[in-house]
C-alpha cells in the first residue's frame, strides 16, 4: 500500500498494540463462558469483571454501574427504549422526549420511532455554532418529559455541549437524561455523573476492537431499564447474551490506557489542530471553521473550503483517508444534515468535511497535509 495519512479518527481508530496483546489470550486459551463455574469459566469472568472497572475507573463510577453491549449503537437503544419502555409500564404520564438536531443518527432515528407508542418527539434546534439555547430548552421541559437525549461532542463537528448544565437542568424538570457520549470519552475531562442517568460509549473510537461497547446506568438514584430481548440473565438482566469475552477484555485495557495518557495525548493533538489551522489559514485565507472552536474537541475540526467541492480536493489528495462526516451516513450523497442545521447552505455543506488526528498521527503529517489542501486547492480555482 502507499503511504497514507489517516485523518478519520472520529469515524474509527485502529486497534491499539498492547489492546490486542491483552485480547489474545481469551480467544485460545481462557476461552472460557463468563457464566461457567469451573476454571476457565472463571478466568473469563474475572477478566470481564476487570475490564468493568476499568470502564468505571475512566468515567468516574461504580463499577456495578456499567454493563457491556455490542456497541454505542445498541447501548443508545438499550438506554433510550428502555427507559421509556420502563416509565410507561410503571404508569408515569409524561409522553415527551427531548433531543437535538445535531445527534447521531443513531440517536435521532431511536427517538423517532418512539412515536409509534405515542411519545412526542421534540427535536430542539442549533445556533450557527452548533449549540443548543438553554432558554430554549427549559421551555421544553416544561411539559412533562420522560427523558432527554443530547451528545456531549458532536461527530461531525467536534463541539460540546455542556453536558452537565443540561443533566442538572434536565432533573430540575424531572425527565431523565442520557448522553452519547462516543466521541467524547477520553478526549475531554469526564463530566461529573450527578445527573447524568445514562450513558453510551463505543470501543472502536478509543483505540479498543469493533463490536463492543459500554452503557452507563446510575444506582444512586436508581435508574431502572426493560430490556429489549430476552433470554438469559446476564448484564444486570438487561442485556441478554453470553459476553464477548475478547473484545471486552480489549475494551477494558483502552480504558486503562486512555486513563494514564489521555492528558499528555489530548494535549498533543489540540497543538496538532492549531498548528493544522494556522497552516492552512495562512496559505487559503478564506477558509471558514464549521462550529464552535472554543467550545470543541481537542483533535477534530470542520472546515468549510470556499470555492471548491469537499470531494474534488479529496480526487486530489487520494493519500489523505478524510471524510466529509459521520461514516454511518457517507453512503447516500447528501449535504451533512448536522452543518445544514447550523445554518449553512447546501453549497457551504458540499464544501465542508471533517479532520480528526489521533494517537498514530506524527506532528510531520501536519505539514504535509497543509501542503497538500493547500496545493490541491490552487490547483483547483486555477482550473488545472
Amino acid at each position: 500500500m502507499d503511504s497514507f495519512i489517516y485523518l478519520d479518527y472520529q469515524a474509527t481508530t485502529p486497534c491499539d498494540q498492547r489492546v490486542l496483546e491483552a485480547m489474545l489470550p481469551y480467544f485460545t486459551q481462557s476461552f472460557g463462558n463468563p457464566h461457567s463455574d469451573h476454571e476457565l469459566g472463571q478466568q473469563a469472568h474475572h477478566a470481564v469483571e476487570q475490564a468493568r472497572a476499568q470502564v468505571a475507573e475512566l468515567l468516574g463510577v461504580m463499577v456495578s454501574e456499567i454493563i457491556f453491549t455490542s456497541g454505542a449503537t445498541e447501548a443508545n437503544n438499550v438506554a433510550i427504549q428502555g427507559a421509556v419502555k420502563y416509565l410507561l409500564k410503571q404508569g408515569n404520564t409524561a409522553r415527551r422526549v427531548i433531543t437535538v438536531c445535531t445527534e447521531h443518527k443513531t440517536v435521532l432515528e431511536i427517538v423517532h420511532s418512539l412515536a409509534e407508542w405515542g411519545i412526542e418527539i421534540v427535536v430542539l434546534p442549533v445556533n450557527h455554532e452548533g449549540l443548543i439555547d438553554l432558554e430554549r430548552f427549559k421551555e421544553a421541559l416544561k411539559t412533562p418529559t420522560l427523558l432527554v437525549s443530547i451528545m456531549a461532542a458532536n461527530n461531525e463537528t467536534g463541539v460540546l455541549h455542556p453536558v452537565e448544565k443540561l443533566a442538572q437542568i434536565a432533573h430540575e424538570y424531572g425527565a431523565l437524561f442520557h448522553c452519547d457520549m462516543v466521541q467524547a470519552v477520553g478526549k475531554i475531562s469526564s463530566p461529573s455523573f450527578q445527573h447524568i442517568d445514562l450513558a453510551s460509549l463505543s470501543g472502536h473510537k478509543i483505540y479498543a476492537p469493533k463490536g463492543v461497547g459500554a452503557l452507563y446506568i446510575s444506582r444512586k438514584p436508581r435508574v431502572r431499564l426493560s430490556p429489549l430481548f430476552y433470554g438469559g440473565y446476564q448484564e444486570r438482566g438487561i442485556r441478554s447474551g453470553t459476553l464477548a469475552v475478547p473484545l471486552i477484555v480489549g475494551l477494558g485495557a483502552a480504558c486503562q490506557i486512555l486513563q494514564q495518557e489521555r492528558h499528555t495525548e489530548n494535549l498533543r493533538l489540540g497543538y496538532y489542530k492549531r498548528q493544522l489551522l494556522e497552516g492552512l489559514r495562512k496559505a487559503i485565507p478564506m477558509i471558514k471553521v464549521n462550529g464552535s472552536l472554543v467550545h470543541s474537541l481537542p483533535q477534530c475540526i470542520n472546515l468549510c473550503f470556499p470555492g471548491v467541492q469537499a470531494l474534488d480536493l479529496f480526487k486530489k489528495t487520494p493519500h489523505l483517508y478524510l471524510s466529509t462526516g459521520s461514516a454511518c451516513t457517507v453512503s447516500s450523497f447528501v449535504p451533512s444534515y448536522v452543518l445544514i442545521a447550523m445554518g449553512k447552505s447546501t453549497e457551504e455543506a458540499f464544501q465542508s468535511f471533517r479532520l480528526s488526528f489521533g494517537r498514530m498521527t506524527m506532528q510531520t503529517e501536519i505539514q504535509q497535509v497543509i501542503d497538500a489542501l493547500s496545493c490541491a486547492y490552487e490547483d483547483i480555482m486555477a482550473g488545472r
